[in-house]
């Protein structure tokens, strides 16, 4: 602290004597300027954030006052003044006879976060007046004027950073390095909210509906994770978050041992994580290059991983093992057993990580949730654009199947097609999945046609393919796949149905005396 408790920039030296709080998100912005007020700071504020702070008993001065200038237009107008904007573009030590000349007094901090634009669109009932009115024009402009000028002004726009600049600046340490991360920080919160706006607005027609996607798409990702490489050591590789999806995604993931993750160990997690996820009861799920090699369902774990395991043992060596329940002490002891590169579960017994803590190169990752992820959009990168679509989130009620074939189905196969339908979501098509008992004996995926991720899959399950029922993610375009199912056990298929030869694949069904369940949805994974 330095003398009449003035706070000073640590390189620069340059007293805090004024700080600019107007904040609509609300979160700790009492405790920031209760210390910035116990520090002799003074501090300019507007509408609902002043009202909080007095409230509060911190003394405040009104923007207004401060310029001398009213707030206009219903509030629209009342930080776009040069007294604010001079005082925030300031440059010390070169501006001083213009700021003197026009009465301009210097702010040295500002801590400012917008309208909740994407709060308010994001409601049904938003009309496009409601859109209109959570467009911020002084916030952004604030932000912006103090983070090009950082270099005298400390710009705050994330809560989250509000003991970290009081521990800067009571350590005397708030150096231009410091401000200049809050700058970055503070450049893409605007950008953000622009594009959010742009997204909107040019995703609505003419009478104000909203169509799925914007003409105009900009998206935010922020640095997650330096990685080693990428797909292969010759290809430099980062990982990425999408703020959009925050609290639910493998980038919300807790590495709690192992060594750091490898660009296809991401790749794999988020394709075994999503397809445990999709299980209400407790599900084993290990994903070998992206695509499920064992899955099973159960109510004891370790048995479920067991049997997943059994499945396609041969691939499972080196795989990802995945789980929608806490993974407990037996299971662990289980996965210590053999070669795995990661796994991942929502939570872990004590016992469990101590046990998978004797594999120290293991990556073990605390999930963030084990509920399915819902809505959302997807991207795929192509030369010269990107491809976007909704998420597939659909999942099938068995009342919404039709039996097309002479033969019924009982409970347990009803029970094993729907099994194996959530599975055929997540595998590469042509998808072939092969299910017993609640446990995958065969599976097919990423080949041109599906007879031969039939045979791949006949391949993988050899005998337990016997009395197996079969999930398919598209139609069969001709017999010849059913004729290949019945001829290697299948007692049942489900499919989503739609091929101009439905009638020719229905016949090879009754002919073979095996059941057939329709969807009408289709589940294409490239």
């Amino acid at each position: 602290m330095a003398e009449n408790n003035e706070l000073y920039w640590g390189e620069s030296m340059s007293n805090i004597k004024r700080a600019l709080l107007s904040v609509s998100d609300k979160q700790g912005i009492e405790v920031l300027a209760s210390v910035l007020a116990d520090a002799g700071v003074e501090i300019l504020s507007t509408g609902g954030t002043a009202s909080l702070l007095r409230k509060s008993g911190i003394k405040v001065k009104d923007v207004s006052e401060h310029t001398g200038f009213p707030e206009i237009m219903d509030g629209r107008v009342k930080t776009l003044h040069p007294k604010i904007h001079g005082g925030i573009l300031a440059r010390r030590g070169q501006d001083e006879a213009v700021m003197a000349e026009q009465d301009i007094t210097p702010i040295d901090l500002v801590v400012v976060n917008l309208y909740p634009f994407r709060q308010t669109v994001a409601k049904d009932d938003c009309s496009i007046e409601d859109a209109i009115e959570n467009i911020d024009i002084g916030g952004p402009c604030m932000i912006r004027a103090s983070a090009k000028n950082h270099r005298h002004v400390s710009v705050v726009v994330d809560p989250s950073d509000y003991s970290l600049l009081i521990e800067k600046m009571q350590s005397n340490s708030l150096d231009e390095g410091f401000r200049r991360m809050l700058a970055v920080k503070a450049f893409a919160h605007t950008a953000s909210y622009d594009g959010a706006i742009a997204n909107h607005f040019s995703s609505l027609e003419s009478d104000g509906s909203k169509r799925s996607f914007p003409d105009i798409l900009t998206t935010q990702y922020v640095r997650n994770l330096d990685l080693r490489y990428g797909e292969n050591p010759h290809q430099d590789g980062v990982f990425y978050a999408d703020l959009e999806d925050k609290g639910v995604s493998i980038a919300d993931c807790e590495q709690l041992q192992g060594k750091t993750l490898s660009y296809n160990n991401i790749a794999d997690m988020d394709a075994a994580y999503a397809c445990v996820r999709d299980f209400e009861t407790s599900a084993a799920v290990i994903v070998k290059h992206a695509n499920p090699c064992g899955v099973a369902i159960g109510e004891v774990q370790s048995e479920a991983y067991e049997k997943a395991r059994a499945a396609d043992a041969t691939s499972a060596f080196g795989g990802i093992a995945s789980f929608n329940r806490c993974l407990d002490a037996k299971t662990a002891a289980l996965i210590a057993e053999t070669f795995m590169e990661v796994v991942i579960a929502p939570d872990y017994e004590a016992e469990a990580l101590s046990l998978l803590a004797t594999k120290k190169n293991l990556r073990v990752m605390r999930a963030p949730s084990a509920q399915a992820v819902s809505g959302g959009l997807e991207y795929k990168r192509v030369n010269g654009g990107l491809l976007v679509q909704q998420r597939d989130t659909h999942q099938l009620n068995l009342g919404d199947a039709k039996v097309v074939s002479r033969a019924t189905l009982d409970g347990g196969q009803e029970a094993d097609l729907m099994f194996a339908w959530t599975i055929a979501k997540h595998v590469k098509s042509n998808a072939i999945i092969f299910a017993k008992n609640g446990v995958t004996t065969g599976i097919g995926a990423g080949q041109m046609s599906r007879i031969d991720s039939t045979q791949i899959a006949v391949s993988k399950g050899g005998d337990k393919i016997k009395g197996s029922v079969v999930a398919s993610d598209a139609f069969f375009p001709f017999r010849d796949g059913i004729d290949a199912l019945s001829e290697a056990g299948a007692t049942a298929v489900i499919q989503p149905g739609g091929s101009m030869r439905d009638e020719e694949v229905i016949k090879a069904a009754d002919d073979a005396g095996i059941g057939m369940l329709f969807t009408g949805v289709r589940h294409f994974r490239h």
